[in-house]
């Protein structure tokens, strides 16, 4: 079965896929996986440049800034952009041998309809706490942190969308790692811990 770690910025999707990487579940990182194929896939490169213009790469290197620019210009153009490359990641992942994911926008981006999903687990944590990740991690405002949570899915909705939910920031998160994979097993969840190691 094939698991998706979902949540808003903020969050702590990143911690638990550490925690699980401990228990040698290994998950596959939709933000890592996107940077990689702009740098790697020919097809990719190739509908980008077509998009955005020939400048968009330069001796196939990706131009950064030529891409923002065109991807901040519109919403339309912004969508244009993750039609090239959402395809391109849920590929990949097919092809992965990984049975989880990690897609901080998995609803938002419909990627669930991109790739054949069976559960999805939502990491959250209070909006006080991922404000403070957000100002910490990226030195910006409160204000512009929220500004940034304001852009995504409601949590609770997000809760409402999924299999199994994980609180982040409390003492008892290993507790409840441990008890979700053990749900996962009593509700017949079968999958593998990585490319080659599996579990039932």
């Amino acid at each position: 079965m094939k698991i998706a770690i979902t949540g808003g910025i903020g969050s702590g999707k990143s911690v638990i896929c550490q925690r699980l990487a401990k228990r040698g579940i290994q998950v596959y990182d939709c933000d890592s996986a996107a940077k990689r194929l702009m740098r790697t896939d020919n097809l990719l490169q190739k509908q980008l440049c077509e998009l955005v213009g020939d400048d968009c790469y330069k001796d196939g290197v990706l131009q950064k800034k030529i891409l923002a620019q065109f991807l901040l210009e519109s919403e339309a153009n912004k969508q244009a952009i993750n039609e090239i490359v959402h395809p391109a990641v849920a590929r990949d992942f097919e092809n992965s041998g990984y049975d989880w994911i990690e897609s901080a926008i998995l609803f938002e981006s419909q990627f669930q309809k991109r790739t054949h999903i069976d559960k999805v687990v939502c990491v959250v944590a209070p909006i006080d706490l991922r404000i403070k990740r957000i100002m910490v991690r990226d030195n910006i405002s409160r204000e512009k942190a929220q500004a940034w949570i304001d852009t995504q899915i409601p949590q609770e909705e997000v809760k409402q969308r999924s299999n199994y939910v994980l609180v982040s920031g409390q003492e008892d998160i290993e507790q409840q790692i441990d008890a979700m994979l053990d749900k996962m097993k009593a509700d017949g969840v079968c999958y593998s811990k990585g490319p080659e190691q599996q579990i039932e």
